[in-house]
């Protein structure tokens, strides 16, 4: 049975200057709410940071990210300087029980990025996983999945897709340690996937069409 239960959020890299006009695309176009505005989440650096701008869509969210060049170029704008202006950047899927599906995760041959980010966003504890990037290659280039345990809610309208700086801030640092680290390995090594597997048969949804 799958850990994974919907689509928490994805997080689009936006080019410098641009974000704003994105904000306005997902939140006027497509009825999204801005819930959090952080327009710098190193302001102390004097490298390099990125702005997070976080819209909600009551099932799922959209962060948008900007990079903030200074000594370095961010590793947003590498990032949109390879995939281009509003390429996603990563997927992050609500998952149940974190722990247990990161000691699966391993047993099967996957490698997170770094620690389990955990922060009170008032509802409880909430858990983020980061891995590394689905192909080899620099951390700062690289597309990747992101794995979040929410906290229990009475009612769906209670949970919110809800962003801190300090998540930003602790996911921007696993990216920078493994470029500064030249961390080039890849999310899953897949020698650990059977020489025989093959695909199971599909399985109707009930009620499909």
């Amino acid at each position: 049975m799958s850990h994974l239960k919907r689509v928490d959020h994805v997080t689009y890299a936006c080019r410098s200057g641009s974000i704003e006009k994105w904000a306005w695309f997902h939140i006027e176009v497509e009825g999204g709410r801005l819930i959090n505005r952080i327009d710098d989440v190193r302001p102390d650096d004097e490298d390099d940071s990125m702005k997070i701008w976080c819209i909600d869509f009551g099932e799922f969210g959209v962060a948008l990210i900007e990079g903030i060049d200074r000594k370095k170029t961010s590793q947003v704008s590498a990032f949109v300087d390879r995939h281009g202006d509003h390429s996603v950047q990563h997927v992050a899927y609500d998952t149940s029980d974190l722990e247990e599906f990161q000691a699966h995760l391993k047993a099967m041959g996957g490698t997170p990025r770094g620690e389990t980010l955990r922060r009170n966003d008032g509802f409880g504890v909430l858990k983020q996983m980061f891995a590394r990037g689905y192909e080899e290659g620099s951390a700062d280039v690289s597309t990747f999945p992101e794995y979040v345990e929410r906290p229990h809610a009475d009612a769906p309208s209670d949970v919110h897709i809800t962003f801190a700086e300090e998540t930003g801030k602790g996911f921007y640092d696993q990216v920078a340690e493994a470029v500064e680290q030249g961390d080039l390995e890849p999310f899953f090594d897949f020698s650990r996937m059977p020489e025989d597997w093959t695909v199971p048969e599909a399985t109707p949804l009930l009620g499909a069409r």
